[in-house]
């Protein structure tokens, strides 16, 4: 029989006030419901990070093909309308462009306005904010 794995969460981070006022003043303003906050996020994420960054996977996600510990190069946000639920961006891998979950992902040797931006989303995403 094989088991099912279930992925634990992880604890909550305290608050940080810089960082949860970056997110209502530069991310979600204005938004009102889920869907604005999702297009808050795409068009922050989309603005702050530099793309093409090498970035180290941190964690195995069932809809993803990375493995934790995994390098790849992030090319760019997936489409938007591949946005409604998370967060996607497109890597290189095993020589094919696939979308994976931004929260699985690390930047290697960003620069500071790429690692912030992720840094906020895993922030959102760890104190278990959602859309």
């Amino acid at each position: 029989m094989i088991g099912h794995r279930i992925e634990h969460p992880v604890p909550q981070p305290r608050k940080n006030r810089i960082r949860e006022e970056r997110i209502h003043n530069e991310v979600i303003v204005d938004a009102y419901g889920p869907e604005e906050q999702t297009l808050g996020w795409y068009y922050y994420l989309e603005n702050e990070i530099k793309f093409p960054f090498p970035a180290r996977c941190i964690a195995a996600k069932v809809v993803s093909p990375l493995r934790e510990g995994e390098t790849v190069e992030v090319r760019g946000l997936a489409p938007e309308d591949s946005c409604a639920h998370d967060m996607l961006v497109l890597v290189r891998w095993h020589n094919r462009n696939v979308a994976v979950p931004l929260s699985q992902l690390v930047a290697i040797d960003a620069d500071e306005s790429t690692i912030e931006a992720i840094a906020d989303w895993h922030y959102w995403l760890a104190q278990g904010y959602c859309f």
